[in-house]
């Protein structure tokens, strides 16, 4: 079996690609450096440059499976500028694919996308599951659903189509986790705004797990990937000080003074989805780290 990662040498599709090299799956993936080139039988780069529509089409050659990894980071600030490619970074390239599968003779079956629980609105009260209806009308939500839209594309062409809206992913290298304990480990740690908002997390190799689950069960449909048991923003920040060894004695970060400092990405860490997990976990998905302790003592 061989698959193609876009975003194979991010976060997410590095921890990918390793759980399929290490199950005998041979992996493609594109990249826009050709520094990041590889040729190895079982790792095989290809060039791309979705912002002039290029792709080395060699990429789709015996490929079973797609995971769409590739978007800019959210955790910068986001200008008008920067918003654009925030969108074209995941909707661009998506067509990108659709249009080189569309004009070819393909064995792909497969499909599967990133995408993010930023789709359902903010709510301190409302548990959320894949069938929810509400979409959130900040830009986040709105980039979700144009995401999701672009995968749902791929079904015009007679293949499986899954699309995983993903948590705060907690990692020992890279991610929100290092952005957050940063502080704390000056003993400067603090809570965002009320603190009482909802963080659904999941840790990184649950994630990478939970997408070789998908391709492995054919799965279609949306799922969460969140761990079982959420925590508030507060519960999150202490877990953090005290597996740090460290106090968190400062007041919380007001919601103005975030605003302020990251503009509209603030919605990032004061937005609120309590989110379930019961959909993929019917699939018979089991979840290595379920509550926060474990995963903050494995990953601090």
């Amino acid at each position: 079996m061989r698959v193609l990662i876009t975003g194979a040498t991010g976060l997410v599709g590095s921890y990918i690609a390793r759980q399929c090299l290490a199950k005998g799956i041979e992996v493609n993936y594109l990249t826009t450096s050709k520094k990041k080139i590889k040729n190895k039988a079982n790792y095989k780069g290809f060039y791309w440059d979705p912002t002039r529509n290029e792709i080395d089409t060699n990429c789709l050659e015996q490929v079973d499976a797609i995971f769409h990894l590739a978007g800019a980071s959210i955790a910068k600030r986001w200008t008008s500028d920067y918003k654009q490619e925030i969108i074209d970074s995941r909707i661009k390239t998506a067509k990108l694919l659709f249009d080189s599968l569309k004009s070819s003779d393909h064995t792909i079956s497969q499909f599967i996308s990133a995408s993010a629980l930023g789709i359902y609105p903010s709510s301190l009260r409302n548990l959320y599951n894949e069938e929810e209806e509400q979409r959130d009308v900040s830009f986040l939500g709105l980039v979700v659903q144009q995401w999701e839209e672009a995968a749902d594309k791929f079904k015009e062409l007679n293949i499986k189509v899954a699309k995983v809206r993903t948590g705060l992913v907690l990692a020992a290298e890279g991610g929100a986790l290092q952005k957050m304990k940063e502080p704390a480990d000056f003993n400067l740690g603090a809570a965002f705004g009320s603190g009482k908002q909802w963080q659904s997390w999941i840790h990184i190799e649950d994630l990478a797990n939970l997408y070789m689950h998908i391709m492995q069960k054919e799965l279609e449909g949306v799922y969460n990937a969140v761990a079982p048991n959420p925590v508030t923003n507060n519960e999150l920040m202490d877990g953090i000080a005290k597996q740090l060894d460290k106090n968190l004695w400062l007041p919380n970060v007001p919601a103005l003074a975030l605003k302020v400092a990251l503009g509209d990405m603030s919605s990032v860490v004061l937005s609120s989805q309590l989110v379930s997990s019961d959909k993929i976990e019917n699939t018979g998905f089991e979840f290595k780290y379920k509550n926060l302790p474990k995963a903050l003592e494995d990953l601090l």
